[in-house]
């Protein structure tokens, strides 16, 4: 019956309890909690529902990784992350757990994530009456002397009850007896103590010994109890007992205190002599094992000095009683307490603890996001447990203190770049208030995940790149790279080439690219005498989600090579062969020319640069040939025994590191005057018909070229206007281009002088006078007849000079034009 009414008076408690609880949850801003349970509750057994006290919809626990955090009490509970319910992890022991404490409270944190909250949860533990009072020992003797007069007190030694509340120590019974009475002392902490006082005098002659029972019991529903025999023997003589000189000992004391320091004295006299009357010092019975650790008293001197460490933390104050003893037959006995006060001194440094801890972050986070919760405490009190935490001033995070005391969120406070800095080594430092005050350091690492923010860089921009001619097709020609500063997937690069279908892009089809490593290799082989230069663009993209890329533009100028065999063009038989007939007359000087070798080479610079030889001759003394205009000259008059008919071998050979050359047939006939007249009238006859029709081919050709050129200058501009800056480079290939589409070299080769005209060029080729690249050739009419012609025909030479002075003059000008049109060509002037 009595177990019923226990059990439905803790369901009605812990109901009250549960319904306090929701009240205070109600009228709290902050979320807390407090539930109450009885100890040595089974395993398993449900605390309460904190998922529905707090009002969380208990589907997204586990989502939000709900869990109990860095509390002294997180081994005795568990949450289920399903339903939220708060459940106990084994038996409780009031006992151990709190010991003496009330009430018992274990405060448990609670926290969710996503976003981020921490709820406070007390659980009081309530006790149960599963302890009887317990005395130090189950006997105890008392010599009392039979002069001592009624109301003399004598201290016995108290009962413990490891239960709290009203479980506790109650009250004591003494068993019946005509001579004591009980008196109870309550000390609070250190319990009740109970004293045997005298109510009638004792007579040894009657009585020599007495035995009582002492019985304390505990106010448990049922009660529990613990006994204690008491033997008293009767003693003759000693009727003083000694006297404390003063009323009250209190004294202060550091908790710091060294080993060895006097703590206070205390002094008795008694008025018996002899040995009745010497003092001897003791604790009282009362006085517990551990302030018996930390102090000890001189017996004879009464001196109380520290034995051990103290520690405000764990206890500020001690009340102890001290006992002074006669040495008597039956000695006196007097107590008196004495109460020590612990000073907090700055002992304890700041303790730092990280909660709810994100090392890594990406590098996009926004300004706010939260990293870490910081908790701070000090086990000092007062200023001394005052704790303010602090970091260093150059990191992007701060700490924002929360309305929980001494807690902090570590929060960023700017932007963060990886590739900057991908590490931050966050020093905590935690500082009380005291003097001197003692600080705390903790160091956490929050490192910056990578995000793909940076596009591939090219090592250059534009790339130029020089391919010889005759390329090896297939073959690897140059590289590409680029580089990203981000890193893992975002950082590897692939490469493309971007093709789309326009005329500039024709040639991306003739090359591949490695799409790993950025090696372009040739699909075809390349021909100088086709195209010279052309640029394409490669695309790097990173592997980042979503990707990034960039594109350069590279710019491939094509070397040239000697592979065109030079091609004779003077002089050319009917056939097509290389070979030709010259008539002179006998009668000529030393000097005349006789004819000139015309040829050119498709290839430029040097390997364009064709240079001429005699290969072979009847006679070596009459013809010379010039070997770099091709001019062949009379080396002497002719002679009667001369043979009438020469053949000259002319060999034609280029520069090139291998000379390829082609050779022509010139042969000279030599005839007499009269011959060489007739066939002169007739020659310049046609000559004159050539010439009118030439002057009216060159009349014709420079309105042609004149209107080409205003046409071109028009188009040129327009497309300077249209494009950017980026493609200019397609129309003027040199990076040091000054504006100047054409550049003139003049020099001189015996008696003729050479003008060469061409763009200026990118690499360092050179322009051959024997180069006929787009190069207009106009026909050499300068030959002149003999001494002998000159004078005979002087109406005639007056007629050439003005028709060589309007050619000239028409040459220059379609020269100059047709360079600005063809954009390579060398004239002769």
């Amino acid at each position: 019956m009595e177990q019923r009414r226990y059990a439905q008076w803790l369901k009605e408690h812990g109901k009250l309890t549960l319904m306090a609880a929701l009240l205070a949850f109600a009228v709290m801003t902050r979320a807390q909690i407090q539930y109450s349970i009885s100890e040595e509750q089974k395993e398993g057994a449900a605390v309460g529902n904190i998922a529905k006290d707090l009002g969380i919809d208990h589907r997204t626990l586990k989502e939000r990784g709900f869990r109990i955090v860095s509390t002294s009490g997180e081994s005795m509970f568990s949450v289920n992350q399903n339903d939220g319910v708060l459940y106990v992890n084994g038996k409780i022991d009031r006992e151990k757990v709190c010991e003496r404490s009330t009430p018992c409270l274990i405060n448990l944190k609670i926290a969710l994530e996503n976003p981020l909250e921490i709820h406070y949860v007390t659980v009081e533990i309530l006790d149960v009456n599963d302890h009887a009072p317990i005395f130090p020992a189950s006997e105890m003797h008392l010599e009392i002397g039979e002069s001592a007069l009624p109301g003399a007190r004598f201290q016995l030694e108290s009962a413990r009850d490891s239960d709290s509340g009203s479980n506790s120590l109650h009250h004591y019974k003494l068993s019946h007896n005509d001579n004591f009475r009980l008196e109870v002392k309550d000390r609070g902490e250190d319990g009740k103590i109970p004293i045997l006082i005298l109510q009638k005098p004792l007579d040894r002659e009657l009585t020599r010994t007495i035995n009582l029972q002492l019985t304390a019991v505990d106010g448990g529903k049922p009660a529990k109890s613990g006994t204690m025999d008491i033997t008293i023997e009767v003693i003759d003589i000693n009727d003083n007992v000694p006297v404390f000189t003063k009323d009250v000992y209190s004294v202060m004391l550091n908790e710091n205190a060294p080993l060895g320091t006097t703590v206070i004295q205390v002094n008795a006299t008694d008025l018996d002599e002899g040995p009745n009357g010497e003092i001897v010092y003791s604790f009282g019975k009362s006085v517990n094992s551990k302030a018996r650790k930390l102090f000890e008293i001189n017996t004879i001197t009464g001196e109380i000095t520290v034995k051990g460490l103290l520690d405000y933390e764990d206890k500020d104050s001690y009340e102890i009683d001290i006992e002074a003893s006669d040495k008597g037959l039956v000695p006196m006995i007097t107590d008196k307490s004495v109460t020590i006060k612990i000073v907090d001194v700055n002992d304890n440094t700041p303790e730092i603890e990280v909660t709810s801890f994100s090392n890594s972050i990406p590098e996009d986070s926004r300004p706010g996001t939260t990293v870490a919760l910081i908790s701070v405490s000090d086990l000092d009190s007062g200023l001394n447990g005052k704790v303010t935490c602090s970091l260093e001033d150059d990191m992007p995070f701060k700490l924002i203190p929360s309305s929980q005391h001494s807690t902090y969120s570590l929060v960023t406070t700017s932007p963060l770049d990886r590739e900057t800095k991908f590490q931050y080594d966050i020093t905590l430092a935690a500082k009380d208030m005291g003097q001197p005050s003692l600080s705390s350091v903790k160091t956490i690492t929050v490192l910056i995940s990578d995000v793909n923010d940076n596009s591939p860089e090219f090592s250059f921009s534009p790339y130029a790149f020089y391919v010889m001619e005759n390329n090896v097709p297939g073959k690897f020609l140059f590289s590409v790279s680029a580089t990203d500063k981000d890193s893992n997937e975002n950082a590897i690069v692939s490469y493309h080439i971007w093709r789309e279908s326009s005329e500039e892009n024709k040639y991306t089809s003739f090359i591949n690219i490695n799409s790993e490593n950025g090696e372009i290799y040739a699909l075809k082989s390349f021909d100088f005498e086709t195209v010279k230069t052309f640029q394409f663009q490669v695309v790097a993209t990173d592997s980042g989600t979503p990707s990034l890329s960039s594109n350069v533009t590279v710019n491939v100028f094509i070397l040239d090579q000697n592979d065109n065999v030079p091609v004779i063009l003077y002089p050319v038989s009917a056939n097509g062969s290389a070979e030709g007939v010259e008539e002179i007359p006998r009668n000529v000087n030393a000097g005349h020319l006789v004819t000139k070798v015309r040829a050119y080479d498709a290839d430029i610079g040097y390997n364009g640069w064709l240079l001429f030889s005699l290969q072979e001759v009847s006679d070596h003394s009459l013809f010379g040939l010039d070997r770099y205009t091709g001019q062949i000259r009379t080396l002497r008059s002719f002679t009667e025994t001369d043979e009438a008919q020469h053949k000259l071998l002319i060999l034609v050979k280029d520069n090139g590191n291998i000379s390829l050359s082609a050779t022509a047939t010139v042969i000279v006939k030599i005839v007499e005057p009269k011959e060489a007249f007739a066939a002169s009238d007739v020659k310049n006859a046609v000559k004159d018909e050539e010439e009118n029709d030439v002057t009216f081919y060159l009349i014709i050709t420079l309105g042609s070229v004149s209107v080409l050129f205003v046409i071109s200058i028009i188009v040129l501009i327009v497309m300077q206007c249209s494009k950017s800056t980026d493609y200019s480079s397609k129309y003027l290939q040199d990076t040091n281009y000054d504006g100047t589409l054409c550049h003139s070299i003049q020099y001189r080769s015996g008696d003729k002088r050479y003008m060469l005209v061409g763009p200026r060029m990118s690499i360092g080729s050179t322009i051959a006078p024997g180069s006929n690249r787009n190069t207009l050739v106009i026909p050499d009419r300068r030959r002149r007849d003999s001494g002998e012609q000159h004078t005979r025909y002087p109406e005639k030479r007056k007629h050439e000079q003005e028709m060589e002075t309007n050619r000239e003059r028409l040459t220059e000008y379609i020269g100059w034009s047709a360079c600005r049109v063809l954009n390579n060509c060398v004239y002769y002037m």
